[in-house]
């Protein structure tokens, strides 16, 4: 972690780099960025944790009657944006937010997090997390607004002119670079227009901090070059979606908790608990790592997706896979999240299913070697392979069952995140799509 700057030296350096706005950037329930702007002469009052705002505007907050919040921000994550202009910049802070009497908002995201980031101190652990986002690289629709026309036929590692997103693409990693990111590799993905920006991993808040502030370059970028980028799970019938692949480990005491060289495959008990507990609430956690009506599209059979509760060393068919670095880098790959959840609660609902797996010593089962897609579904019976959630009214049947899910998020966001997949859910189920037309219309 860096270390805690003073809202004296932040002041002065907002000075110095001719700052003349600052956002006060956080996130609502469903982990859409949201902001508040200040000029320069409330950049005290902001550092100092004293702006409020109407929290009853805001998705899953808070009801009319109680709609006074205040931003509380983490002066660890103030960054002056490069594209801003010079003469007169803008810089971000990313804030927890709080009720008026200064105590921690139930409902913030950040703060469900870092209450599970607490429980993972008490034991003795940190975790440290990466998230691979993928996202979609669309030309613009005919009126400014989204389509979804390709602008390259590219495929994995494709170069130009094929990947017509090269010159974006690396566009985003310079502005990432500027923003304190360490950029490890960039490339185009599986699908047509499909990219991937790999950045390395950190402390787990710190790792949510910046899949939002990720977010919000590449779109930046993107439109800058007459593009629109998405990071909608499944945009495209027929082609691979977009992933959140999310690499866990705990350390205790500056060593990784995960690894013994002594025991089976490398991996301590420590590891193969917190497996265990990642597969036990795996239908729970889902509606929170997939939670769009769209995210079930991803996860179906032959586009490399999982669709099981299983893990491995090297097969991608299963929902965990264990990658075959041991020692500090040794870790948990959970490839079900896909770059839609709102990645404080993701990673939150992650850590607290292993935690619960390493207290109650969850049963890890055996890894999956083989090709699950290939099996029978009598062998996948024998080897206790469940299937994840087939729809996102499914996924919220087994959060509303998983006590340790809803246990983590707190009743507040429970409450409230349900309710708004639910109403998600009705509102899908109710619409007349084309295929319905194609298929139904003239036949009947």
């Amino acid at each position: 972690m860096a270390d805690t700057p003073t809202p004296k030296e932040l002041l002065a350096r907002a000075k110095d780099e001719n700052v003349r706005f600052l956002r006060l950037q956080f996130t609502d329930i469903l982990g859409v960025n949201k902001n508040v702007e200040v000029p320069a002469s409330q950049f005290g009052k902001a550092l100092a944790g004293d702006i409020m705002f109407d929290g009853s505007s805001i998705e899953g907050f808070v009801r009319v009657e109680e709609s006074d919040m205040l931003l509380k921000p983490d002066l660890t994550t103030f960054q002056v944006l490069p594209w801003s202009d010079p003469e007169a910049r803008v810089a971000r802070v990313i804030c927890d937010v709080a009720m008026p009497d200064g105590q921690p908002f139930a409902g913030d995201p950040r703060g469900v997090l870092k209450r599970q980031l607490e429980r993972a101190r008490a034991m003795g652990y940190t975790m440290m997390a990466g998230m691979e986002a993928e996202f979609f690289l669309f030309r613009a629709g005919p009126d400014g607004g989204t389509s979804t026309t390709t602008h390259d036929v590219g495929g994995y590692f494709d170069l130009a002119p094929v990947d017509r997103g090269e010159d974006a693409r690396r566009a985003m990693v310079d502005m990432l670079e500027q923003m304190g990111f360490e950029v490890e590799a960039a490339h185009h993905e599986v699908a047509h227009a499909q990219h991937e920006i790999d950045f390395r991993y950190a402390d787990a808040l710190r790792t949510a901090d910046n899949i939002a502030t990720f977010r919000l370059v590449v779109k930046h970028v993107a439109q800058q070059f007459g593009l629109v980028a998405s990071f909608m799970p499944k945009p495209i019938f027929g082609q691979n979606g977009s992933g959140m692949h999310t690499h866990q480990s705990l350390f205790r005491d500056g060593k990784n908790a995960f690894f013994d060289e002594k025991a089976e495959w490398q991996l301590s008990k420590t590891a193969l608990h917190y497996i265990g507990g990642q597969l036990r609430h795996a239908r729970g956690m889902c509606a929170v790592t997939n939670p769009l009506v769209n995210s079930y599209k991803r996860l179906v059979p032959g586009y490399e997706a999982p669709v099981n509760v299983a893990w491995s060393m090297r097969n991608r068919s299963p929902m965990i896979r264990v990658p075959e670095r041991r020692g500090a880098g040794t870790r948990v790959e959970l490839r079900v999240p896909d770059p839609a959840a709102n990645p404080y609660l993701a990673l939150a609902v992650m850590l607290a299913a292993g935690l619960d797996g390493i207290e109650s010593q969850a049963d890890w089962r055996e890894p999956v070697n083989q090709n699950i897609w290939e099996m029978s579904y009598r062998e996948r019976r024998r080897l206790r392979i469940d299937d994840l959630p087939h729809d996102l009214n499914e996924a919220c049947d087994e959060l509303e069952k998983d006590d340790v899910m809803q246990a983590a998020l707190g009743d507040h966001v429970t409450e409230n995140y349900l309710a708004a997949k639910r109403q998600e859910w009705r509102e899908y189920i109710t619409q007349v799509t084309a295929w319905e037309l194609e298929q139904y219309l003239a036949k009947y």
